[in-house]
């Protein structure tokens, strides 16, 4: 079995972490119930023999004794790591894993860069190489991050540039977490901009993730509960209702809901590689499938049923339904709508008591309403994962390589260019020692180049695909 080590960089990134430790302590509890140390849950978790003073020697078979997230927890504020330390998490951490400052970034991406990168350097890398040595075979560093804020887009990316330089052979794979066009920091577009040019180089996949999209999601979820129908009910420990085992208790916006949602994906992205199934699916086998563009490297994600990631108890929709469901843009974790753009590749990862049949029954149900690059008709991956998610029969994870995420980049250039064209805000990036003027120029340069990329694709949909003639075997 592979392990993986999650690094979650500023104020979001560790908010997303903490649910996503939360859910993952919940569902192995719930699959493990003799309390054994098993190939599963080594994947995220040491099991550690807390009776030695040293580092905590890893006991690698037996019973669980004390249980240490394979984690790296980084911000340049305070507030968040020490509500996880103060939480029902803090057993799961220890101060080996964190990195944090108390001056924070100012939502500035040269200060995340920059700044704290160069200052901070070598203490990630040895928290880094530390977490590396204590895997038998690292197979994928997961990095969750905003775009918007200074910490997460800044030090976020220099980490990137990091762990391809120390660990090229290890995947690395970005959840980033995108700003709606409501967001209340004036320099995120700035910030994202920035970003995105070092997730085009640094990154091998990439899930953007919409922080609108999140938030209909959840808005639907709660008209679904209080509108009665369908004989609803919400679960009485619900960690959107409720606070009971989470850090914090709900905002105003439902930021713990909608960090469950992408804590949700990628325990189902993860699925295959921790538990068994009848297909499994690497992590490195989405990498190799779903990108045949090094840069062409976003992926975009849909979740099927939603509802239980807000612990609501609605009657399980059919299969075939929750097929139809990860194809429609309600289901998108970005705003975009797959159906209608073209498609590079596609992965589905199912959970749970579905079989092979089904499988293919609703990819051939599918496949006349989905167009596919015509040099990749059949581009299609796909995982079967036995255990389901806690409390439910199946859920299906889409991924998706699709020239829909196009709009949101060139969105993004727009809302960047607004600023720039005005030289609004600049002075405050440029006053950091090793930033230039030149960094926009060539931030706008590398998205536009993206954006460029995906046109020359679309302009391809309307082409015939070519009836490749098959070799005839003599019987």
């Amino acid at each position: 079995m592979t392990q993986s080590v999650v690094v979650q960089v500023g104020q979001c990134g560790n908010q997303i972490g903490c649910c996503f430790w939360d859910l993952a302590l919940r569902e192995h509890a719930a699959v493990n119930q003799k309390g054994i140390y098993d190939d599963a849950i080594s994947n995220f978790f040491r099991n550690v023999d807390t009776r030695v003073v040293s580092d905590g020697d890893s006991i690698s078979k037996g019973r669980i004794s004390s249980l240490k997230a394979r984690a790296v927890l980084i911000d340049m504020e305070e507030g968040v790591v020490n509500e996880i330390l103060q939480g029902p998490l803090r057993d799961v951490f220890d101060s080996k894993q964190l990195i944090t400052d108390i001056s924070g970034s100012g939502n500035n991406w040269a200060v995340g860069h920059k700044v704290f990168g160069s200052l901070y350097q070598e203490q990630i890398l040895e928290k880094l190489r530390k977490s590396a040595e204590h895997c038998d075979c690292l197979q994928c560093f997961f990095i969750i991050h905003s775009m918007g804020g200074g910490t997460g887009s800044g030090l976020g990316t220099f980490l990137l540039k990091v762990l391809e330089d120390e660990f090229p052979e290890v995947y690395r794979f970005v959840t980033a977490v995108y700003p709606s066009n409501e967001d209340d920091v004036i320099t995120s577009p700035y910030n994202s901009m920035l970003a995105m040019k070092e997730l085009n180089e640094h990154a091998d996949c990439v899930l953007p993730i919409d922080n609108q999209s999140l938030f209909d999601i959840i808005s639907k979820i709660d008209l679904v509960v209080n509108s009665g129908k369908l004989g609803t009910t919400v679960k009485p420990k619900s960690l959107v209702t409720s606070n009971v085992g989470t850090v914090t208790k709900r905002h105003k916006k439902p930021f713990d809901a909608m960090n469950n949602i992408v804590a949700n994906l990628l325990l189902s992205l993860t699925s295959s590689a921790r538990f068994e199934g009848s297909l499994n699916m690497d992590l490195n086998e989405i990498s190799m499938n779903l990108v045949p563009f090094p840069q062409l490297h976003y992926l975009v994600s849909s979740l099927t049923p939603l509802y239980t990631l807000a612990d609501v108890n609605i009657p399980p929709r059919r299969l075939d339904q929750m097929f139809s469901d990860a194809f429609s843009k309600d289901h998108q974790l970005i705003q975009a709508d797959p159906r209608h753009s073209l498609y590079l590749a596609c992965a589905l990862i199912v959970r749970g008591n579905v079989q092979i049949s089904d499988l293919r029954r609703n990819i051939e149900r599918l496949k006349p309403a989905l167009q596919f690059v015509s040099w990749n008709q059949e581009g299609w991956k796909t995982s079967l994962c036995s255990v389901p998610p806690v409390g439910h029969s199946h859920s299906l994870l889409a991924l998706a390589n699709n020239t829909c995420v196009k709009p949101t980049f060139m969105e993004l250039r727009e809302r960047f260019m607004r600023l720039y064209k005005k030289k609004a805000h600049l002075h405050h990036y440029l006053q950091v020692d090793g930033m230039e003027e030149s960094a926009f120029a060539e931030a706008v340069s590398s998205l536009s180049a993206l954006i460029q990329e995906y046109n020359e694709l679309d302009a391809t949909k309307s082409m015939p695909v070519p009836d490749v003639p098959r070799l005839s075997v003599a019987m």
